[in-house]
């Protein structure tokens, strides 16, 4: 067996989240700044959606103030 398919193996959730392009997606990260942390929340449209398993990756649009981010 692949050691790298293995590892992958062993890092996948039971309890992914499943969401196609088009769907609405809100987001908690941890933001690091110095010795701080907070969460920050960001809330979009699902624009993309790349790759699979722990390599899925996905990209999210927001528009605030009539401004796409």
């Amino acid at each position: 067996m692949d050691i790298i398919k293995q590892l992958e193996d062993e890092q996948v959730r039971e309890n992914r989240l499943d969401f196609k392009v088009g769907d609405t997606v809100k987001i908690d990260y941890k933001v690091k700044e110095g010795n701080r942390e907070r969460i920050q929340v960001f809330e979009g449209t699902v624009i993309r959606i790349q790759g699979t398993g722990i390599r899925k990756t996905f990209t999210v649009r927001r528009v605030a103030y009539g401004v796409g981010v």
